[in-house]
């Protein structure tokens, strides 16, 4: 790590700008801010709302990073996949559905993959969530998620809304966009319904709960009543956050989605 760092600044002493002569303090402002973006990409911090946002595509026990912006320059940049003509899935969340916190095969997506191969439904199944993420982000997102020509998407987002407190009309008015956008271009939309803690106070967290009970029945799409059943405040399901499920978590927030979603993809395979 050493030898990366000392190659790092060796880099910034050869740029013009270091080679104009700074003043000893602006060398310390440059060197300051790159160490700090350093640390921060070897740490492999949370991606915010309004960050570069990465996807990664998962076809049985495949994945790989996709960036959703131009801009960005991950690992493995790649367009959405055009690699076959397999019916798309699309995992549109935040760090519930990116996984945070574990191996991309673990996340919930990863093992949605496996588990339609293992039931004989032929699907890509593309994760696209993204840590911090609000229903604001969300909307923002929506165009993007077009481009990958989903069929199927199911839509977790909301949860970062209630933890901050945000208005629920503004969470609900974002929502309904999302959906609306996407049925408007033929997609299937299953929406995962998420819960607060009762700290929250009462009120608050019925009408949370109640919102994505009420998009369903405006929209007419299928409603996971709660995304986190039989997870959410047990410790052995959980990581040390309390929040983030780990990989045994995972595996029962695939079953949760799978109660929902294969009534819908055996009907869609009955109609050919």
């Amino acid at each position: 790590m050493k030898d990366v760092a000392r190659s790092l600044l060796g880099s910034i002493h050869k740029c013009a700008v270091w080679k104009g002569g700074l003043h000893q303090d602006r060398k310390a402002l440059v060197i300051l801010p790159v160490s700090f973006l350093f640390c921060l990409t070897l740490l492999g911090c949370d991606v915010q709302e309004d960050a570069s946002v990465g996807i990664a595509q998962s076809q049985g026990n495949t994945s790989h990073a996709v960036s959703t912006q131009d801009s960005v320059r991950p690992s493995h940049r790649q367009e959405p996949s055009t690699v076959n003509e397999l019916p798309r899935i699309v995992a549109f969340g935040d760090s519930l559905t990116a996984g945070l916190g574990v191996d991309p095969e673990d996340a919930y997506p990863g093992q949605l993959a496996r588990r339609l191969q293992e039931q004989g439904f032929a699907y890509e199944v593309i994760n696209a969530g993204v840590s911090g993420d609000t229903s604001a982000g969300g909307l923002r997102r929506v165009e993007w998620i077009l481009k990958n020509q989903p069929n199927v998407v199911i839509l977790e987002l909301g949860a970062n809304d209630g933890l901050r407190g945000h208005p629920l009309t503004e969470t609900y008015n974002n929502l309904y966009a999302i959906i609306e956008s996407l049925k408007d271009k033929g997609v299937i939309v299953v929406l995962a319904g998420m819960r607060l803690p009762l700290n929250y106070g009462d009120d608050y967290t019925q009408e949370f709960s109640d919102l994505f009970v009420r998009l369903a029945q405006e929209h007419d799409v299928s409603l996971i009543p709660f995304f986190l059943e039989g997870v959410a405040t047990r410790r052995h399901l959980n990581q040390g956050d309390g929040l983030h499920p780990n990989a045994e978590g995972y595996s029962i927030v695939v079953q949760n989605v799978w109660r929902t979603l294969q009534p819908i993809l055996k009907e869609l395979a009955d109609e050919g």
